[in-house]
């Protein structure tokens, strides 16, 4: 993408429009970068809360307390880690214009998916799919 095209403030996708044009393209990558961006401020007020709070409390429940709250927040941390990983692998998709497209059929994702998880990777059919399989497995 050399540039990137304006967006209205109002712009949103619609499935009326050519698929995967550079509007929605812009749409899309601004939506993983403020979601990405959100994801690591968050990121940087736990870890400067943490720095703050004290192990150092002299009551046992306090500290029980307080150390299965940052267990609790250490877990949510790490999953959002791995949602960046899965929001900067978007971005490359993005780029190599792959993204919006299933990964197993090539075939649109459709906007309303993608608004709703903007990183899927899978067409809905794909996915359940997939996870009719898992649940195969699981079972035997």
């Amino acid at each position: 993408m050399s540039s990137a095209p304006l967006l209205p403030p109002d712009y949103r996708p619609s499935e009326d429009e050519e698929f995967m044009s550079d509007i929605q393209k812009e749409y899309f990558r601004q939506k993983l970068l403020a979601w990405r961006s959100e994801l690591l401020r968050e990121s940087n007020e736990t870890v400067h809360h943490m720095q703050e709070e004290s192990l150092a409390q002299p009551d046992i429940t306090d500290r029980a307390s307080l150390e299965t709250d940052r267990a609790l927040e250490l877990r949510t941390r790490d999953r959002e880690r791995k949602l960046i990983n899965k929001i900067d692998e978007a971005l490359r998709r993005l780029e190599t214009d792959t993204y919006g497209y299933c990964e197993e059929t090539g075939e649109p994702i459709g906007i309303k998916r993608l608004e709703a998880r903007p990183i899927a990777t899978l067409s809905l059919e794909a996915q359940e799919r997939h996870e009719r399989m898992e649940r195969t497995h699981r079972e035997d």
